[in-house]
């Protein structure tokens, strides 16, 4: 068995979902998990005797079929958590993500199926925005390049927003998409308020 195999066995057999396997230079294999998701129910988050519980299985279990590492890491996904299936998309929808596509957006332009309206540089692979299901089906990525008011900063009310600009796509056409990092530093009761 591969060690892709082997990881995948030991974490779901345990109740978890394998997001990530990473090996590095030094010998350092680093395991990602994560609790499944069902639509509906409240999201639960991976602790630390998860982990635990995990690395203890994992460490017997790549012992007996001879996998080679020095130090195993056993860990959450974290606030960039990495979207790789159709069902992360699902659950995460409504959340702002960073996307970079395989190729550039011009590719598209140049043949006249520009996805943004035309308001996109040629050159570019990378967006942040909300991850929503398209109308047309697959999945787009909306946003607006206005930049945030600073911190007391006032804003006319008279003045008209950026437009929203969307960007339609699947998922062979992604080199990477992410949960984006938003820190609120004002608790967990801000962002409803």
């Amino acid at each position: 068995m591969t060690l892709q195999e082997i990881a995948e066995q030991t974490v779901t057999g345990l109740g978890y979902e394998l997001v990530e396997i990473e090996r590095s230079a030094g010998g350092l294999l680093r395991i990602t998990i994560d609790l499944p998701w069902t639509p509906g129910l409240h999201e639960q988050f991976v602790n630390v005797e998860d982990c635990e519980k995990v690395t203890r299985q994992l460490q017997y279990v790549l012992e007996v079929e001879g996998i080679e590492y020095k130090r195993l890491e056993v860990s959450s996904p974290g606030i960039d958590r990495p979207l790789r299936h159709e069902q992360d998309f699902e659950r995460f929808a409504g959340q702002v993500i960073d996307v970079t596509l395989k190729a550039p957006i011009g590719a598209a332009a140049l043949a006249g199926q520009d996805a943004a309206g035309g308001k996109v540089a040629a050159n570019r692979k990378k967006f942040r925005g909300t991850l929503e299901k398209a109308p047309q089906g697959g999945w787009q990525i909306v946003w607006s390049d206005e930049p945030a008011p600073k911190p007391g900063q006032r804003v006319s009310k008279k003045r008209e927003p950026a437009p929203l600009q969307a960007l339609g796509f699947t998922l062979d056409e992604l080199r990477d998409a992410r949960l984006a990092p938003v820190v609120n530093f004002k608790g967990r009761g801000a962002a409803d308020a």
